[in-house]
C-alpha cells in the first residue's frame, strides 16, 4: 500500500499497523524518520530496536532476514530500524519477502528510511502493491504543513496552543518535525499538561523554554555559519554530531535562513535596515523578537558586496552554494557529516570577510 506525508500529519494512516515492511523515502529526510518513529512507537508488541545500515545490507543482503527472524537477547520482540540510501535495502527486502513465501516464519517489523530514494525507485515498487508493507515519500515541508503537525502534537500532548505560537514553533525547529515535537514535549511539561488535563500554552511560556530548546535546534548551528562566527562552528559542529542531527536537514535549515534573508533583501534593498521595519512587517517576514539580532546580523553581513566592486551580493553566491550542498549530501550519504562540515568552515569564512 502507498501513503502520503499529508496521511501521517494526524497520526498513522488506516491500516498502516497490518503492514510489516515500512519503506519511507523522499528528500525530507526528518518527516521521514518522525513517521517512522511513529510507526515504531504504535506497534503492538515493537520490543528492542535493532539498526542496520543500509550498507551493510548492500553487502549482505541475508543480513536482513537473519535479524528480523532472530530473537532479542532476553527472547522478547524486536523491530528492525534501517537507515539507507536510494536502493541499498532493496536486495535484502527482496529476499527477507521470498524467504518468509517460502516458510522460512514471521519476520520482526522492518522499518526502512531511505535519503536520495523516490516512491519510484526499485525498492517502492517493490513494496507498493503488497498488503504486507507500506510505501510513503515525504516531501520537504512548508510553513504551513509544518505548523500544522505541531497544532496535531500539541493535541495529544494536551496543549492548546493560541494565535501564531504554532508557527513559531515550526519555525525555531527549522521545519524539522522531530525538533518540533521535541519543543512540544518541552512546552506540554513547562505547563503541565496532558491529554487528561489540557492547558492553554502562550507565547511567553515558548519564551520561558527558549534557552533550552534552542540548544537542541538548529538555530545556533545556523547563526554561526550565515553570521560568520568563525569561533563557533567547531562547537556547532560537535553538538550537531553529537545530536544526531541529519546533515540534510542541517542544509534545508541553511535553505531556508537564506531565502528568508533574499525575501528581506527584496522587501528593503541590500542597504536597508531591519530596524526600520514595523511590527507587522518583521512578522510577515518571520523576523520574531528572539531571533531579531541574529537575523540582522546574518543580513548585513550577507548583503555586502561578494567581492570588491561586484554587484553581487554574498547572499547571491551562497544561494547556489547551498542548494549544491544539498545536492551533494543526497548523492554523498556516506560521508555527509564530513562534507557538510568542511562547507559550513568555507561558508562561514566567507560571511566572515572584512
Amino acid at each position: 500500500m502507498k501513503a502520503k506525508n499529508s496521511d501521517f500529519a494526524r497520526g498513522l494512516p488506516q491500516g498502516a499497523l497490518s503492514a510489516r515492511i515500512f519503506f519511507f523515502c523522499g528528500p525530507d529526510e526528518a518527516g521521514a524518520s518522525a513517521a517512522a518513529a511513529r510507526v515504531a512507537a504504535a506497534l503492538p508488541d515493537a520490543g528492542d530496536r535493532v539498526e542496520i545500515a543500509g550498507a551493510d545490507l548492500k553487502r549482505d543482503p541475508a543480513l536482513l532476514g537473519d535479524e528480523a527472524r532472530s530473537s532479542s537477547l532476553f527472547g522478547g520482540q524486536r523491530h528492525i530500524w534501517v537507515r539507507a540510501s536510494g536502493d541499498e535495502a532493496h536486495d535484502a527486502l527482496q529476499i527477507l519477502i521470498e524467504t518468509g513465501e517460502a516458510g522460512a516464519g514471521t519476520a520482526a517489523p522492518v522499518l526502512v528510511v531511505a535519503t536520495s530514494a523516490t516512491d519510484k525507485s526499485r525498492t517502492a515498487k517493490l513494496l507498493e502493491k503488497r498488503k504486507d508493507a507500506l510505501v510513503a515519500m515525504f516531501h520537504p515541508p512548508d510553513l504551513g504543513s509544518v505548523a500544522s503537525a505541531v497544532r496535531a502534537m500539541a493535541d495529544t500532548a494536551g496543549l492548546r496552543l493560541g494565535g501564531d505560537l504554532a508557527e513559531r514553533i515550526a519555525r525555531a525547529s527549522g521545519l524539522d518535525v522531530r525538533l518540533a515535537q521535541s519543543e512540544v514535549t518541552k512546552l506540554a511539561l513547562y505547563c503541565d499538561a496532558d491529554p487528561q488535563s489540557p492547558k492553554p500554552a502562550t507565547p511567553e511560556d515558548h519564551a520561558a523554554i527558549g534557552a533550552t530548546t534552542e540548544e537542541d535546534g538548529l538555530a545556533p548551528l545556523v547563526n554561526a555559519v550565515l553570521g560568520g562566527e568563525l569561533n563557533r562552528i567547531a562547537g556547532e559542529v560537535h553538538r550537531l554530531r553529537e545530536l544526531g542531527l541529519n546533515p540534510v536537514g542541517v542544509a534545508l535549515a541553511l535553505e531556508r535562513r537564506a531565502a528568508q534573508l533574499a525575501q528581506i533583501t527584496a522587501r528593503i534593498g541590500a542597504g536597508g535596515k531591519i530596524q526600520a521595519l514595523g511590527p507587522g512587517e518583521k512578522m510577515q517576514l518571520g523576523i520574531f523578537f528572539k531571533e531579531e539580532r541574529a537575523i540582522t546580523h546574518q543580513f548585513e553581513r550577507m548583503s555586502q558586496p561578494a567581492s570588491r566592486g561586484s554587484r553581487e551580493t554574498r547572499l547571491d553566491r551562497v544561494i547556489p552554494r547551498l542548494v549544491q550542498l544539498h545536492r551533494t549530501l543526497l548523492a554523498n550519504s556516506q560521508i555527509a557529516e564530513l562534507l557538510l562540515a568542511q562547507e559550513l568552515a568555507e561558508i562561514a569564512r566567507f560571511a566572515a570577510k572584512r
